[in-house]
């Protein structure tokens, strides 16, 4: 996890947010204004629209990725994988904590998981449902990235913008496909359709039946650190905030819990578990955990 987070709110619409750590420094221009939150380890904004991703996860809230997939995003990357983050919403009707700090600790969390690109789209939190103009948004960011695999929010759950999510990215990723949706990046020029070859659901608060459960037991620690980067959001002994669902000792007990429930269940420590609604298919045997359960 970086050792030292500097930021500096320098004028009404820019948060620029320094982390560092002893190997390394890197500078994170956040925009918080009419535009959608980017972050990246480079300032060329060429290199950015032109990046194509492996895998492009969403997140209806910031922390939703970190609490769903984070693992297995984490071992993508150490795979060489280009992976991305998109926040549909701010999560500004959350308990704990401000915008701001959301920001900060949504631009640690990408830091300590090594993503390529983290957007927040600002849907209202809370509110955003899914029709036509979220649908678009959408599609423009998979256009934008042409990421092969895309992972999102489970189509129901506790709470309801995880089930929006879920099914708005359901129905954005079939109308990406489509040539007669037309879109325009940023610089207007017309966006090639493009239609993701595999769709994930990540399990959140409610427990289902997975398809498919990933092996996280190396990259734990570094998963938990993303998870713990949401400090305002989770248990601090400390903290003068209001007690929420998610900052109880227990919830985070809880989260290690469920990954050892499912670690077990392929004969490993932890594991993250996803749903399909397709089947998925594997190119040989080779790809299957071999332990015994």
């Amino acid at each position: 996890m970086p050792s030292e987070t500097e930021a500096f709110l320098f004028c009404t619409n820019t948060l620029l947010i320094v982390v560092g750590n002893q190997a390394r420094r890197f500078l994170l221009l956040i925009i918080i204004s009419n535009s959608p939150l980017t972050i990246h380890h480079s300032l060329n904004s060429h290199y950015l629209s032109a990046m194509k991703l492996d895998v492009l996860a969403f997140g209806s809230h910031p922390d939703d990725v970190e609490l769903g997939c984070s693992g297995t995003i984490i071992k993508e990357i150490k795979r060489g994988k280009k992976v991305g983050i998109i926040d549909l919403t701010q999560g500004e009707l959350g308990t704990r904590g401000t915008i701001e700090t959301r920001y900060e600790e949504a631009a640690n969390a990408a830091m300590i998981m090594g993503v390529s690109v983290r957007e927040n789209l600002k849907m209202r939190d809370g509110f955003f449902q899914n029709n036509e103009e979220n649908q678009i948004q959408v599609v423009k960011v998979l256009r934008k990235y042409q990421p092969e695999i895309v992972i999102a929010n489970i189509l129901e759950d506790r709470h309801p913008d995880h089930g929006k999510g879920g099914w708005l990215l359901y129905d954005a990723c079939f109308l990406s496909g489509l040539r007669q949706v037309k879109t325009v990046d940023d610089n207007g020029k017309e966006q090639e359709k493009w239609r993701p070859k595999m769709l994930l659901h990540y399990i959140q608060d409610r427990f289902y039946e997975p398809d498919i459960i990933v092996d996280i037991s190396e990259v734990w620690e570094q998963r938990m650190n993303a998870i713990r980067a949401y400090r305002t959001q989770f248990y601090d002994p400390n903290s003068k905030e209001p007690q929420s669902y998610l900052s109880s000792p227990e919830f985070m007990e809880a989260l290690s819990a469920r990954a050892r429930l499912l670690g077990k269940r392929i004969g490993v420590k932890y594991g993250e578990g996803f749903v399909s609604k397709k089947n998925i298919g594997i190119k040989d045997l080779d790809c299957l955990v071999l332990n015994e359960t």
